[in-house]
């Protein structure tokens, strides 16, 4: 399927914030994922070591993205590169953001406890 429509797109929730998946295996990519990420003012996001690169592109707001515990202040049109193995973290400021964000196929997270987490926006 090359064009998938807002209506197609499914949400998820996780840790407070909107995931809503555009591109995965499950709407037709063989290789990459892609979903817009919402996050509400002041949240602080769960710390987690990615097993593929991500790249996060602000659409609106203000975030804070901790990549190996380094901070990047972005906002709208900034954008970051996660490589995998690093840990992330998104935080967001005193208003809502939103986000695009890509990866390959296989993403997973694994939280501090060591626990592995399969996005269910990537397959």
């Amino acid at each position: 399927m090359p064009a998938v429509r807002t209506a197609e797109a499914v949400v998820h929730e996780v840790h407070g914030a909107r995931f809503t998946s555009y591109a995965a295996p499950a709407r037709g990519s063989k290789e990459l994922c892609a979903w817009r990420l919402e996050v509400p003012a002041n949240l602080t996001g769960v710390a987690h070591t990615i097993t593929r690169e991500e790249v996060f592109l602000v659409l609106s707001g203000s975030v804070r993205l901790s990549i190996d515990g380094k901070p990047h202040t972005l906002t709208p049109g900034d954008a970051a590169i996660a490589p995998a193995g690093s840990s992330v973290r998104l935080d967001t400021m005193d208003e809502p953001a939103a986000a695009w964000v890509t990866t390959s196929v296989g993403l997973e997270g694994i939280l501090a406890d060591g626990s592995r987490f399969a996005p269910p926006w990537v397959n």
